[in-house]
């Protein structure tokens, strides 16, 4: 057994021939760059890329294999430059006759027979199969056979958000109003919750929890990820963690504070103040995004909750005031990667590459020590100025 750091949800914003993918994602997200970028400077060992259903990303796959830059493992999944595994999947939008509202979901596929079978079966489902998290014209729970059929995963995705989630709008108290719940192999918590807030809920108490950092960028990458211990870096060993069987499992989930979360509060839907009674406050509006902290409190029970790996509330080095880009590539080359500054270099060893407050920052950040400020209603919660 050995341990692996692991993001399993992250977008590609081009194809290798400029296309759009994931429109509002970054340009230089390209499959390639993603792999990359896991290497250096992330420190990723496995990573979820959810748009692989596209054709040209499909072509570029094959294109890496030709060249043998890309292995497929035969326990699933595939190896780039024998140092990052990538796991292919594809996001989804459902809003079949049962939801209330849309859901976004994510499925993953064991290898690239299959993902070019589920390709394959999508491309009558939705209206542009170049695009990412296109609307599925079929129902939840055909699609989770589906993926099941070829070997695959299926995880709801960040499931509180207002917008396109399970609890988000989804459903109106269970998923059992849309999924099969046996056919679910984790739940995606999302930026604005944690698994403290997330077991409040009954039923939630059946699944593992992942936290991804739905990046839509190379330097989002990681904002959320886990601590996995696997028997190898495959397909294979990923599914049994997720169900902890064999010993394979997650070890610790690593993720924003909820506070920091862009969802974390109800707020005004026109000026993001924050929810104190009927009408805003601020601009008169009576127009409002619900939190995720307050939909999850309409949801929750008194039921005891499972013994889960812990939550670790750490800051994303972007976050940290006064660490900028050149004294980030400065920490980098003294120390390799992000998952080394995050896990294993000390703060005597921070201290040669950085000046000491910095340093004690970074191990806040990294051990979740800081003050925050509340995001809500689209923006971001921030690390306070007064960080004392």
């Amino acid at each position: 057994m050995n341990e692996y750091f692991v993001d399993l949800h992250i977008h590609i914003g081009r194809t290798f021939t400029g296309k759009p993918v994931k429109i509002t994602a970054s340009k230089n997200l390209t499959l390639t760059n993603i792999l990359k970028t896991a290497k250096y400077p992330k420190g990723l060992d496995i990573v979820g890329v959810i748009d692989c259903h596209s054709p040209e990303v499909m072509m570029e796959i094959e294109q890496l294999l030709n060249k043998g830059d890309l292995v497929e493992i035969e326990e699933g999944g595939f190896r780039f430059d024998n140092e990052v595994t990538l796991i292919p999947g594809s996001e989804i939008e459902i809003y079949d006759q049962n939801c209330s509202g849309p859901i976004h979901v994510l499925s993953y596929l064991p290898n690239f027979d299959a993902l070019k079978e589920f390709s394959t079966w999508m491309s009558s489902r939705v209206t542009n199969l170049q695009l990412s998290t296109q609307r599925m014209y079929e129902d939840a729970k055909t699609l989770q056979h589906f993926v099941k059929s070829l070997g695959g995963l299926f995880i709801p995705a960040h499931v509180f958000t207002p917008f396109k989630s399970l609890y988000g709008k989804g459903v109106k108290a269970s998923l059992e109003e849309i999924l099969r719940p046996d056919l679910i192999d984790a739940m995606e918590l999302g930026l604005s919750s944690n698994t403290f807030m997330a077991d409040k809920i009954a039923e939630m108490h059946n699944y593992t929890f992942v936290t991804n950092s739905d990046a839509h960028s190379l330097p989002k990458m990681a904002r959320e990820y886990q601590r996995m211990r696997l028997e190898s870096p495959t397909f294979s060993s990923l599914a049994k963690a997720l169900h902890s069987q064999d010993g394979n499992k997650i070890m610790e989930n690593y993720g924003l504070n909820p506070y920091l979360g862009k969802y974390y509060r109800t707020t005004c839907a026109i000026c993001f103040e924050p929810q104190r009674g009927s009408v805003c406050a601020n601009c008169g509006s009576n127009k409002f995004t619900k939190g995720v902290s307050e939909r999850i409190e309409e949801l929750a029970s008194k039921e005891n909750a499972p013994t889960r790996p812990p939550y670790v509330h750490q800051v994303p080095l972007e976050f940290l005031p006064g660490l900028g880009t050149k004294t980030m590539e400065k920490l980098y080359d003294h120390f390799g990667s992000e998952m080394n500054i995050l896990h294993r270099v000390s703060v005597e060893e921070l201290k040669t590459a950085v000046k000491e407050d910095l340093a004690k920052l970074i191990i806040k950040a990294r051990s979740g020590e800081l003050q925050l400020e509340l995001g809500g209603g689209g923006r971001y919660g921030k690390v306070a100025k007064d960080l004392e």
